[in-house]
């Protein structure tokens, strides 16, 4: 326990970052290999699998509920040297995420048809669509389990076994996938059943290996009896954070299915189009997930052992470099947009909608990038109200009627579209600064000593 102890505390916001990086990168090229694979396939394909990925990422949703609170509260126990409560904490999201994995597994098998026919698309999009949901909806209960056990490695400082773990796991959907579509060594072509089955397997084999290394690791055996064990003072405290924040990412999900409906009334090429480019986007935030994801950590560990002003500082600092990385980036991905863009579809009609839209993206990714990196702090530090708050009035109010207004309205498209999510991303990044800016903590703080003085 005291070279567990030493190791998170030792680690800098590089040496926890890189491997999350690395992790990401690869977790987001299943999708984007995927797409990629079905583009070649069909562009029909390519449009229902994202459709039904964006349906299947609202119920992941659920599971982040326990993993993000886990996360913060894990590294907040360990900041203060509580590493009993640590440990304990851990047991009851492994716990939590069981049953909730069990439970929308069940849920998206019994009414998953009925809640993609919500998107209103037909034809061959909605039948592969449904094949995805069908299969890879048996995957949930493992996502759920893995998300837990990768909130519990990351939270102790092992953001380096999680990301080998994902390396392989990728290795195995992208094999899949090859197998699936290319029809080498005489196999049948199964298309997007292959890729679903694919992708089961491979978040069954992440479940496995990251329960084996959180006992190799942290000495941590997890039994069925965690299962039913769960403290509800320790449930408490992970709903607490986790549903706040977990209502904030539901909202942005929900926003986008009503977005999503609008780009399907503008047609099956501005739908393929958008698919398309929400993958190659994913290249720009990615650097910006990564550090905001370890500046979380560390601003938890912070906090916990009441290091205010070097989490303050630590917020500030990733933010710029997040920042000027997202901008650079973004603009070589329009400089390259029609190579780019040609990877996916010969369709000149999906080329000419894609290209404006990349350019859009310079615009976007700077305050998206402010948005997460300082939400995700403010979480850390305990305000988990307010990012929910200014989302769902952002979301909907900015992101869902400026994109009617601009997309449909006033006839721009899919480049409407990004323009509205882009002003979302803005207004909600320079609120959150300026919640930043005040220190959190110190609000908290005066709400404590007000509570004792009442309760005395």
């Amino acid at each position: 326990m005291k070279d567990q102890t030493s190791k998170f505390q030792e680690q800098t916001l590089f040496s926890i970052s890189w491997p999350l990086f690395i992790e990401l990168a690869l977790h987001m090229g299943m999708g984007i290999v995927a797409t990629f694979m079905l583009s070649h396939y069909s562009d029909a394909a390519a449009a229902g699998v994202g459709v039904a990925n964006q349906l299947l990422n609202i119920f992941i949703l659920v599971f982040t509920v326990t993993s993000i609170g886990a996360t913060v509260l894990i590294s907040q126990n360990l900041g203060a040297g509580r590493l009993k409560q640590a440990r304990q904490l851990s047991r009851s999201v492994f716990g939590l995420n069981f049953w909730f994995g069990i439970i929308i597994s069940i849920i998206v098998f019994l009414f998953g048809e009925h809640l993609l026919r919500l998107f209103d698309i037909q034809g061959k999009v909605f039948d592969y669509g449904l094949t995805f949901v069908r299969i890879c909806g048996i995957s949930l209960f493992f996502e759920s389990i893995s998300l837990a056990l990768s909130a519990i490695l990351r939270s102790h400082g092992y953001t380096k076994e999680s990301m080998v773990v994902t390396v392989v796991m990728d290795l195995i959907s992208i094999g899949g996938n090859i197998l699936a579509i290319s029809g080498i060594f005489g196999l049948p072509i199964t298309g997007v059943t292959g890729v679903s089955w694919a992708i089961v397997a491979a978040r069954a084999y992440a479940v496995c290996a990251l329960i084996y290394l959180v006992y190799d690791r942290l000495s941590l055996k997890l039994a069925i009896s965690d299962i039913f064990k769960a403290k509800k003072e320790d449930i408490k405290s992970l709903l607490s954070i986790g549903v706040p924040s977990a209502g904030e990412n539901l909202s942005y999900q929900l926003s986008q299915l009503v977005i999503t409906s609008f780009v399907v009334s503008m047609g099956t090429a501005s739908l393929a189009a958008r698919v398309y480019i929400l993958n190659i986007n994913m290249l720009c935030y990615l650097f910006t997930l990564a550090i905001a994801q370890g500046t979380q950590l560390l601003v938890a560990r912070y906090i916990g052992g009441k290091r205010f002003d070097k989490a303050l500082h630590r917020g500030i600092r990733t933010l710029k470099v997040s920042m000027a990385a997202s901008l650079i980036t973004s603009v070589i991905i329009a400089m390259i947009g029609s190579p780019l863009l040609e990877t996916f579809t010969k369709d000149p009609s999906i080329i000419a909608i894609g290209l404006p839209v990349l350019w859009a993206i310079v615009f976007v990714e700077p305050g998206r990038a402010m948005n997460i990196v300082l939400m995700s702090s403010l979480k850390s530090a305990g305000d988990v109200r307010f990012p929910v708050i200014i989302g769902m009035l952002s979301m909907w109010g900015i992101a869902v009627s400026l994109s009617y207004l601009f997309g449909i309205h006033y006839g721009l498209g899919l480049l409407g579209i990004w323009l509205a999510q882009g002003a979302d991303e803005w207004l909600r990044g320079c609120f959150a600064l300026r919640r930043w800016l005040m220190k959190p903590w110190e609000r908290r703080k005066k709400e404590y000593r007000k509570l004792l003085c009442n309760s005395n």
